[in-house]
């Protein structure tokens, strides 16, 4: 929940111009919040910036008062949407199932879902990363289209904490996750503490496809570094 639709255009302007020498077959996706929708989409029409919602409904209208209809992004211009992020399940009771409901809904309305699983510090120590994980998978991808999904793999632990998961492990689980999909050639993101320091780290290893990136990409120099890994 960060930026006016006045501080996200100011963002813009030195973010795109840091762009001019990334290699073309990287992705860049800006997911912002629903406000900023509807002016990013016109800032960014032309460029090589995708843009992202943080959440859909899954129902394309309702009673369903404060909730966002698939239609709706559609119709700016959304082409990705986040869904299932810690947050939502920690804070507004998102649960596998309604991650299942949004996952599809998104899809059948051409949205690419960004879905997020991972454990808390205490699932971690309690040695239930794995069976975690698995679940949120199994559960939440029920009758989804694997050909058009991206997971993002967030240790619930490491995200704003400063505490990084190490690059080995989030490579280690992230292989995990890839083995239990139908499709392994599913895009999957590490997100947790990803910053301009240590991202070259974490996108030199096997398994890891992107980065989903929080606090570090509030401001352009820095999410410019982080989208031009070395």
């Amino acid at each position: 929940m960060y930026k006016t639709q006045a501080e996200a255009q100011e963002f813009l302007k030195g973010f795109v111009m840091e762009l001019e020498d990334t290699p073309e077959e990287r992705e860049v996706v800006l997911c912002v919040p629903f406000t900023d929708l509807g002016v990013m989409s016109k800032s960014l029409h032309g460029s090589r910036v995708r843009l992202g919602a943080q959440n859909v409904h899954w129902e394309d209208s309702g009673a369903y008062t404060g909730e966002i209809s698939p239609p709706m992004l559609v119709e700016i211009g959304v082409r990705f949407v986040v869904i299932g992020h810690s947050e939502r399940r920690q804070y507004f009771g998102e649960t596998n199932e309604t991650v299942n409901l949004r996952l599809k809904a998104a899809q059948n309305h051409g949205l690419t879902p960004i879905l997020c699983v991972g454990e808390t510090k205490e699932q971690r120590d309690a040695g239930e990363t794995e069976s975690h994980i698995f679940s949120q998978l199994e559960e939440g991808l029920v009758g989804v289209d694997q050909n058009n999904l991206v997971i993002a793999y967030e240790p619930i632990w490491a995200i704003g904490t400063g505490d990084t998961c190490e690059s080995e492990e989030a490579n280690r689980v992230i292989g995990l996750i890839r083995g239990k999909l139908s499709n392994p050639n599913v895009t999957i993101q590490y997100g947790g503490s990803v910053k301009p320091d240590n991202i070259d780290e974490i996108m030199a290893q096997s398994e890891i496809d992107g980065a989903l990136v929080g606090g570090a990409s509030l401001q352009a120099d820095s999410f410019s570094r982080i989208v031009n890994y070395r």
